[in-house]
């Protein structure tokens, strides 16, 4: 029992230092930078350009519109979140160790980049597809980080790597590797 105690103890010490790292680094203040830029850059588009889009659309589009601009808004607000929570530790106003609590931690399940777009109807605008692409990559990069944060174990980036085609290529041609 003391043994799992201690564990757990330095595995939580080791994600508390892992927090404290990445919230007082560069690569987190680009990140944090380039977060709300996108959450400005996609409530300045649907308070504004967006609205002329929408109103563009047939009914079908119209709905799918507020359903994709809806999940926009979630799942940016989920990562500002969290690049809140994490400035937080930066800043010494959360402990390290409070910011891997649930309630902190990145959430939203819904699969990113897949816009449910009418068939038969005009096109998804844009504007919408792009800022939608961007969260969801956003989204994805965030979660990665997190999973690596609090879990300690790294986490391969999601999707096709991108030299697998080149590898098969190379194996085809010279036989597998053993």
């Amino acid at each position: 029992m003391i043994l799992v105690d201690v564990k757990e103890a330095v595995m939580q010490h080791t994600a508390a230092d892992r927090v404290t790292e990445f919230a007082g680094s560069d690569l987190f203040r680009r990140l944090f930078a380039e977060g709300m830029a996108l959450v400005e850059e996609t409530a300045a588009y649907l308070d504004g350009p967006g609205r002329d889009d929408a109103k563009r659309l047939g009914r079908s589009g119209a709905l799918a519109y507020a359903a994709e601009s809806m999940a926009l808004t979630t799942r940016l607000m989920q990562c500002a979140s969290w690049l809140l929570t994490q400035r937080a530790v930066s800043e010494g106003e959360l402990a390290p160790a409070d910011a891997g609590e649930e309630q902190y931690r990145l959430g939203g399940t819904r699969a990113p980049g897949k816009a449910a777009w009418p068939e038969g109807d005009e096109p998804c605008p844009p504007r919408l597809f792009d800022l939608i692409t961007r969260a969801a990559a956003l989204h994805e990069r965030l979660k990665r980080l997190d999973q690596e944060l609090f879990s300690g174990k790294r986490i391969a980036p999601t999707g096709e790597n991108p030299l697998a085609a080149q590898w098969s290529a190379l194996e085809t041609a010279f036989g597998t590797r053993d």
